[in-house]
């Protein structure tokens, strides 16, 4: 029993599960170390946030002002973590790549941080303007004076800021696992009717108001951002080659024997 219990422990499973645990445990610390500083700046991040919307912001709870300044600083402290999340993320694919594969670090880095950057851009200068003025007009076309609460401002804000973020850098992480021979072109193909319900639960979770107008500025984004990591998957994800396909598919990489 004690030698069945030494080979489940270093099976592939477990150790995988350990590397998982490990660059989780660093992404942590990382975002964790980033927040503490961006905590000093909260004020200046919840002024930078207000600006679509002109009236004062107000809180109704004791604790609300407090908890609206750790979701800002939450928020900057990963924009200020984005290249060591990328890093601990391509640390953990490498391995299943091939070593002229591995040679695409830096660009994919600067990729990767890149469309996180531009997916922050186009929700703060386009998505949310177009939503808090499309309420708040919706608030004074009848008769009715916007008072927000910056909970749920900043709330909505960092919500949406978040997502958009992250669901820029699908289309290279669909890429990315294509190559790896994770997933392929034709896969994604094949589930996209269910990509599209997932993208518009997810928005129906994630925005605070789960109204149909801002599930659809969401969920249409999400959807359109996995077509788009269809597209990079069938140009640039691996085809076996004929040496390949003789011996079953086996690729050798790094890390050992790749199964297709």
């Amino acid at each position: 029993m004690k030698g069945v219990s030494v080979a489940v422990a270093g099976s592939p499973l477990a150790v995988h599960i350990t590397v998982i645990k490990r660059r989780l445990i660093i992404i942590g610390a990382t975002i964790l170390l980033a927040f503490v500083v961006t905590f000093a700046y909260s004020g200046e991040l919840i002024q930078w946030f207000k600006r679509p919307f002109s009236d004062d912001l107000v809180f109704y709870g004791p604790t609300e002002a407090l908890f609206a300044a750790v979701k800002v600083s939450f928020l900057a402290g990963i924009i200020l973590s984005l290249p060591v999340i990328l890093y601990q993320f391509w640390k953990f694919i490498e391995p299943a790549l091939l070593p002229k594969e591995q040679r695409w670090a830096i660009p994919l880095f600067l990729l990767a941080s890149g469309l996180f950057a531009l997916g922050l851009v186009f929700c703060n200068f386009v998505i949310l303007p177009l939503v808090i003025q499309f309420f708040v007009s919706f608030g004074l076309d009848r008769a009715l004076s916007p008072q927000l609460a910056v909970g749920t401002y900043v709330d909505f804000n960092v919500k949406f800021l978040l997502i958009f973020g992250f669901a820029f850098e699908l289309p290279l992480a669909i890429t990315l696992l294509s190559r790896a021979g994770v997933v392929s072109a034709d896969l994604l193909a094949k589930y996209r009717r269910h990509a599209a319900l997932v993208a518009l639960i997810v928005s129906a979770i994630i925005t605070p108001d789960a109204t149909l107008f801002t599930m659809l500025l969401m969920a249409v984004p999400l959807i359109v951002l996995y077509e788009i990591g269809i597209w990079g998957a069938r140009l640039f994800g691996r085809r076996p080659t004929p040496g390949e396909q003789a011996a079953g598919g086996m690729v050798v990489g790094t890390a050992g024997t790749r199964v297709r």
